[in-house]
């Protein structure tokens, strides 16, 4: 699993135009990409990590301060543009199996005691930001 982690003061997600998810505090937005191979324990991980990860201020992380989490699946993330100019999209899981990955990092946030916030899987969506730092940081499990 892949995620791109943005320290935020805002963010929320968007789908014809009805926002669906939304932090309107500091806290994490979080771009998760699932391929072929992931499993259930990555998705356990990944979350763990998330909620310890200690980059909002003062070096605190969500768990300390109950930050909230906007959680995006971004199948994306796994795109190749090595060779040419149109990337591919082979190495990103199809939704079959993405899907409930990327729910179970959001399921087990959850069962740590995070406030989670979600876009809607598969849908086209327009993710709007205040990235607070700016931090942006690549984690993979």
């Amino acid at each position: 699993m892949r995620a791109v982690v943005q320290r935020v003061n805002s963010a929320s997600v968007k789908v014809d135009g009805e926002t669906v998810g939304a932090i309107d505090e500091p806290g994490l937005l979080v771009l998760v990409g699932v391929t072929h191979t992931d499993t259930a324990a990555q998705a356990a991980r990944l979350a763990a990590k998330l909620w310890g990860l200690r980059i909002l201020s003062g070096e605190k992380s969500c768990s300390d301060i109950g930050a909230p989490l906007l959680v995006v699946s971004q199948f994306t993330l796994y795109g190749d543009a090595r060779k040419g100019r149109r990337p591919t999209w082979q190495a990103a899981a199809p939704g079959p199996v993405a899907e409930p990955l990327v729910e179970a990092v959001c399921a087990e946030l959850r069962a740590l005691g995070a406030h989670v916030e979600t876009g809607v899987f598969g849908a086209d969506m327009q993710v709007g930001l205040t990235n607070d730092g700016p931090i942006t940081l690549i984690l993979e499990v």
